[in-house]
């Protein structure tokens, strides 16, 4: 392909992908700009609920599996 085909081709394509990315939302971790940004999923008050909920179920568990093996060793030393 000819490059005064090819470069024009690639800087529009490059304009592009830069156009679009200024309008395309950034995820649920961070805001758009302007027009186009919305509160993030994880920012808003429900959700941050149900983080803290699911964050205290798994720091329980954790603390019940840890209590069993601790008794699981204390078992085992002490028995004969």
């Amino acid at each position: 392909m000819p490059d005064r085909i090819l470069m024009p081709l690639l800087a529009f394509i490059g304009l592009a992908l830069i156009a679009f990315s200024l309008v395309w939302p950034q995820g649920y971790g961070a805001r758009s700009p302007g027009p186009f940004g919305s509160v993030p999923i994880q920012q808003t008050p429900e959700m941050r609920i149900k983080i803290q909920r699911e964050k205290d179920a798994a720091a329980l568990r954790e603390q019940q599996v840890r209590q069993q093996v601790s008794d699981a060793r204390e078992a085992a030393t002490t028995a004969p």
